[in-house]
């Protein structure tokens, strides 16, 4: 009987043992699937690449990845945050759109994630990029979203062709203009300036570094400022480097400006980006191999003042999976990860030591001033309504570019219109 009792004992506690084993291994194997609202192109190749390299290492941890356009990602992700239905666990946001979504609250604060995952902000990310996900706009703000991507505007010149005139790296734009006047003379075949002059955004960001170069604003105190003297500087200086572009410039995009470019037949361009430059030494795609210089832009009366256009990682608060989504998110933001996409697919980084690595600057000689065009580059006004503003001047600046409006009517226009905007 006692033996009985003692089997019966020893199978009951070894039944126990294996649920108890049971229950945990299924709290270990617990899986989640965080959903990314990203782009497409190489943006989406990354974060893919990088969801795909995060489940290797996690195999509890899949990932839905949405690659969309820039305009339906917005409108995606502005329908979920608004309605609370927390679809997504990730979302990239384009910077100019990132002050309306911090201050509807609908991004979760990562500074008390950071605090309750007992971490603290990597410093070798880029401080002046940092801020751009930070409300208020400032080193102290609060954090609601990671720099994902390190876009910024670069300036690309025919190096042979300013050294063979005796001009050299410009480092003001009076030297640029000079340099378009002596290869409009010297040179035939080659257009000496290349930009976007298609209205909306081609114009307005091809513009913009000299805008601020010459010391005009967008908004002061809130209130729009196309009128003072440095915003008609600017534009008159615009306008006569204009002479010097294509024939029918005000209907180019990037693919014209990468075409002359690429081809030899246009020798500065003012407006370049990372995702346009990176077959510049490619034999079978370029005929100015070792020939142009990607660099900075040129300063005036202000230093360089390149326009960022970085790409934010944010986690919606109404995720229910904040904190799988804070530790993807801190994954995609490392070093290591930084690297490997920016290797893969050219993605620019967002953190000093990634551009400072001599395996990517051997690949992309632009890196060093990349970095300093990030670190001392403009972001544009951290307002609600830069796609209204955009748009208006960008239509007048075209208007003044085909001739149409002066440079006073076109700043006119603009004050007038943004104005009733903003509400000022």
């Amino acid at each position: 009987m006692n033996k009985q009792v003692l089997f019966l004992t020893l199978a009951a506690l070894l039944l126990s043992v294996a649920v108890i084993g049971a229950a945990g291994g299924q709290e270990e194997e617990a899986k989640v699937t965080l959903t990314v609202a990203g782009r497409d192109g190489a943006y989406g190749e990354a974060m893919q690449l990088a969801a795909d390299e995060y489940s290797g290492r996690n195999p509890n941890v899949s990932f839905e990845v949405l690659k969309l356009s820039g305009a339906s990602l917005l409108e995606k992700t502005v329908v979920d945050l608004s309605s609370g239905t927390g679809t997504y666990d990730l979302i990239m946001i384009d910077d100019p759109n990132a002050p309306r979504l911090m201050r509807a609250g609908w991004l979760a604060n990562l500074d008390e994630l950071y605090k309750k995952h007992g971490d603290n902000l990597d410093k070798d990310l880029i401080a002046n990029v940092v801020k751009l996900g930070r409300q208020p706009y400032s080193d102290s703000g609060i954090l609601y979203a990671m720099p994902h991507v390190g876009n910024v505007e670069l300036f690309a010149y025919r190096k042979d062709l300013l050294d063979k005139h005796g001009f050299g790296e410009p480092e003001k734009w009076d030297q640029v203009l000079a340099a378009a006047e002596k290869l409009a003379a010297a040179e035939s075949g080659v257009t000496p300036i290349l930009f976007r002059g298609t209205k909306g955004n081609p114009i307005v960001t091809g513009f913009l570094p000299i805008y601020w170069a010459f010391g005009a604003e967008i908004l002061e105190n809130d209130k729009p400022a196309f009128t003072s003297s440095q915003a008609r500087n600017a534009l008159e200086f615009f306008l006569e480097l204009a002479e010097y572009a294509p024939e029918g410039v005000s209907m180019y995009q990037s693919a014209q400006v990468r075409d002359a470019l690429y081809s030899g037949t246009g020798a500065i361009a003012i407006e370049v980006w990372p995702g346009w430059i990176g077959d510049l030494d490619n034999p079978e795609k370029s005929q100015v191999v070792g020939k142009v210089k990607v660099t900075t832009h040129p300063g005036q009366v202000e230093p360089s003042s390149p326009l960022i256009g970085v790409w934010l990682l944010g986690i919606p608060d109404d995720s229910a999976n904040k904190d799988a989504a804070f530790e993807y998110l801190q994954f995609i933001t490392s070093a290591e990860i930084q690297t490997l996409m920016a290797r893969e697919t050219g993605i620019p980084p967002t953190r000093e030591s990634v551009h400072n690595n001599q395996e990517l600057v051997q690949k992309y000689p632009w890196y060093p001033p990349q970095l300093m065009g990030l670190q001392g580059g403009v972001a544009r006004p951290r307002t609600d309504f830069w796609s209204e503003i955009e748009s208006n001047f960008g239509t007048n600046l075209q208007l003044a570019l085909i001739g149409d409006m002066s440079a006073r009517q076109a700043l006119q226009a603009t004050q007038e219109r943004v104005q009733e905007i903003v509400g000022q």
